[in-house]
């Protein structure tokens, strides 16, 4: 299967007042096209410092990071970022905040009916095609949440980032996000890269979950495969022991380290 991310060998630090503050260190992760991958941890174990790097947002202090096969120097439309926070502009309509990216990505190729239709296919696609003349101020947390998928997605990404995109929402919009997320992925084929909290979304998600240790210094302490198949049902995983011990190694990884830090 095709590399879409080398991570090799990366580490991570600051300049802060009390010296330097290493945040990650030798990270080697190959993420392959197609799959989806969950960044989990305590706080401070550095995973959306990772992420930020993936997206090119910042540069790694040690180490080469890679995405189809060119140097990571800066953000590219090839990986799209969806925030915790949806960062739509308030002043424009969910319709104008899709196409804003459309343009800036597809704008000096196509023309611009074909730039519109970009934006309907996207909003389409997160069951939003009504929404589109609304401002963000007149949608719920979970439709500007879609909103920003759209975007993302309007991009036509190799890699979508996601730094905990549902983290505050409500179980219910959470859910129903999730499902559609699963079926957009499945539909587009994209590659997705989570950090998450949540130990159910990371296994019902992911197909491997990298689990990093406590920062400072932090590392990726172990990898688990999710061996789970697809397409997944939220209501018949809840019943299956293979969910139940994927769920369990995780919570055991994460109570080990809790443990260690206290000590």
């Amino acid at each position: 299967m095709k590399k879409t991310v080398q991570i090799q060998d990366v580490g991570q630090s600051f300049d802060t007042k009390k010296g330097r503050f290493v945040a990650l260190r030798d990270i080697q992760l190959d993420i392959h096209e197609g799959e989806s991958i969950a960044l989990i941890g305590h706080s401070g174990c550095g995973k959306s410092t990772l992420l930020n790097l993936i997206a090119g947002l910042t540069t790694p202090s040690t180490g080469v990071m890679l995405c189809d096969g060119r140097e990571i120097a800066g953000p590219g439309p090839e990986r799209a970022v969806v925030f915790q926070n949806h960062s739509l502009l308030p002043w424009l309509t969910c319709y104008d905040n899709v196409y804003l990216a459309v343009e800036r990505v597809f704008g000096r190729k196509e023309g611009r009916a074909s730039l519109k239709q970009r934006t309907h296919d996207a909003l389409a696609l997160v069951g939003l095609s009504h929404a589109e003349t609304k401002f963000p101020h007149e949608i719920s947390g979970g439709m500007k949440q879609r909103v920003g998928i759209a975007r993302a997605l309007s991009m036509q990404p190799r890699v979508l980032l996601m730094d905990e995109p549902f983290g505050a929402l409500d179980a219910l919009t959470r859910a129903r996000l999730q499902d559609e997320l699963m079926k957009i992925l499945s539909d587009t084929g994209a590659t997705m890269v989570m950090v998450t909290h949540d130990v159910d979304e990371a296994v019902l998600l992911s197909d491997r979950v990298v689990m990093l240790t406590n920062g400072p210094a932090a590392t990726i302490g172990e990898i688990l495969e999710v061996k789970l198949e697809r397409p997944r049902d939220r209501l018949a995983l809840a019943h299956d022991p293979d969910f139940a011990e994927y769920r369990a190694a995780i919570m055991e990884f994460l109570y080990q380290k809790q443990l260690k830090h206290a000590a």
